[in-house]
């Protein structure tokens, strides 16, 4: 397994990452549907394990990581665990875009 493309994600991450791409939401199937098979000229791909998270939309070859964030990211709690996730993900060489969808 490539380390790098992972970040060293475990087993657990894998099998949880495995279940949201089977449950996506609308928004994160309409920007799949647009992004996938490599029709921006780069390859995504979907619920991807990076260390201990799970990026919605990750592009290997630009280190970008693609957030859909809902409502519930609107909560203190939740808020501040993505300012956590954010500044680990960029402290590992990630650009993080969060998109925000009501």
């Amino acid at each position: 397994m490539n380390k790098k493309l992972f970040l060293g994600a475990g087993p657990e991450i894998f099998e949880n990452a495995k279940s949201l791409r089977y449950n996506m939401t609308a928004a994160e199937t309409t920007l799949w549907g647009h992004i996938k098979g490599n029709q921006l000229g780069v390859r995504f791909r979907r619920q991807h394990p990076l260390g201990i998270y799970i990026a919605d939309f990750y592009c290997h070859q630009h280190k970008l990581v693609i957030e859909l964030d809902g409502g519930i990211h609107l909560n203190p709690a939740i808020a501040a665990n993505d300012i956590e996730r954010q500044n680990s993900l960029e402290t590992d060489g990630m650009k993080v875009f969060k998109i925000y969808k009501q």
